[in-house]
């Protein structure tokens, strides 16, 4: 005999900050809520997350840690090391597939999957990635402030960045790579503001031994002739693209390849959601969090009209 699929409210499809702020909106509004967190997360090399208030410094794991706990008087059930692997739209509703074979049909659901970075092909790259190779100066700069900096200057766009990121470090050199053309109006603004540039192709990054509490760190960014420019922290802006996922169920995305929301958080595909880094450039923790709340209030929102419209409440 063919058993029955799980009935949850919302599917929440990602476990970070917006995943589980989500939640928590969600579950004090009573609602019967699923949360897949596939990790690993994609701040799991980050020592710790900054820029959240009352959380500034939590290690990423802690952070998850305590938002599970946090989240258990709500009946919210947790899925680690879970992923969805398809999700079908149904009259109305959706039914997931998640890793295992399991089955939930839900009426609304949230996607809260970040974006999947794609490290550059360059020797060191990953392995510091997130210990000396940031993103975003909100994140990780006061912890580095002042001390020796390079930006990978991928486009036109880096050049402004460039000029931004030296509130928290006047000691930067911009790395072109090679890979774009500089005009004498943008040399000019980068040395009236001090900011070196460097134009021949980067070989390798060299790390230190590794030894520390936290792995190895970036040393120097060494040329192709061979030339090394010590430098300790490297901003960087990685191509990025969506989960499977998201690109499965179809959402319209942006110009950037981000998911398009409207007013309610909700994508292209009607009762279906988005929050977070999968949504916009602006990306990090307190941000995602943000999102989230949102996301969770807009599908309550829109639960409960549905309810009071039909005259059917869920038990429980």
């Amino acid at each position: 005999m063919k058993t029955a699929p799980e009935q949850k409210d919302v599917i929440i499809i990602g476990g970070g900050p917006a995943g589980l702020s989500a939640a928590l909106m969600l579950g004090r509004a009573r609602k019967q809520v699923l949360l897949c967190d596939g990790g690993p997360p994609r701040n799991s090399a980050a020592e710790g997350i900054h820029g959240f208030v009352t959380r500034d410094g939590i290690p990423p794991k802690e952070f998850r840690r305590i938002a599970h706990e946090q989240l258990a008087p709500y009946g919210v059930d947790i899925l680690l090391d879970t992923r969805v692997t398809a999700v079908e739209r149904l009259e109305p509703g959706f039914r997931a597939v998640l890793t295992g074979g399991r089955v939930v049909e839900a009426r609304r659901v949230l996607l809260a999957t970040g974006m999947v970075d794609e490290p550059l092909d360059l020797p060191g790259y990953r392995e510091l990635w997130g210990r000396s190779i940031f993103q975003c100066p909100y994140c990780h700069g006061w912890e580095v402030r002042d001390r020796p900096w390079g930006l990978l200057a991928t486009g036109p766009h880096a050049l402004d960045f460039a000029l931004f990121i030296t509130g928290w470090s006047r000691d930067l050199v911009v790395f072109t790579h090679g890979s774009m053309e500089v005009t004498a109006e943008q040399h000019q603004r980068l040395e009236r503001a001090g900011v070196r540039l460097e134009t021949r192709k980067i070989r390798r990054l060299i790390a230190s031994s590794g030894h520390g509490a936290h792995g190895a760190h970036l040393e120097a960014v060494e040329l192709e002739d061979g030339t090394r420019v010590a430098r300790e922290v490297l901003f960087s802006h990685p191509p990025q693209h969506q989960t499977e996922v998201v690109k499965k169920l179809g959402v319209a995305l942006d110009e950037q390849g981000f998911v398009r929301v409207n007013e309610h958080m909700e994508t292209s595909v009607p009762g279906v959601h988005a929050a977070g880094d999968l949504t916009t450039r602006f990306q990090g923790a307190s941000a995602a969090a943000g999102a989230g709340t949102m996301a969770g209030a807009m599908m309550n929102h829109a639960l409960n009209m549905e309810n009071a419209a039909t005259g059917l409440w869920p038990e429980g």
